[in-house]
């Protein structure tokens, strides 16, 4: 993944609420590049995901299983 590229998810990311960023971390499949330990995605993603009430049991209820 290039530098562009990255861009673009760190301006996706940017653009999830919270139900989404929720949903993304419980249901993305294996290998997502959010979550792949290679590139600086993940952190980017928690330290928001983190910002905005991480997986609390609200937002757990609401997304399911």
């Amino acid at each position: 993944m290039d530098e562009q590229e990255i861009a673009t998810w760190k301006q996706r990311i940017d653009s999830m609420s919270h139900f989404e960023m929720a949903s993304l971390s419980r249901f993305a499949p294996a290998g997502h590049p959010v979550f792949r330990s290679d590139l600086p995605l993940f952190d980017y993603f928690q330290a928001r995901f983190k910002a905005l009430g991480g997986m609390n049991p609200t937002v757990s209820k609401a997304i399911g299983w």
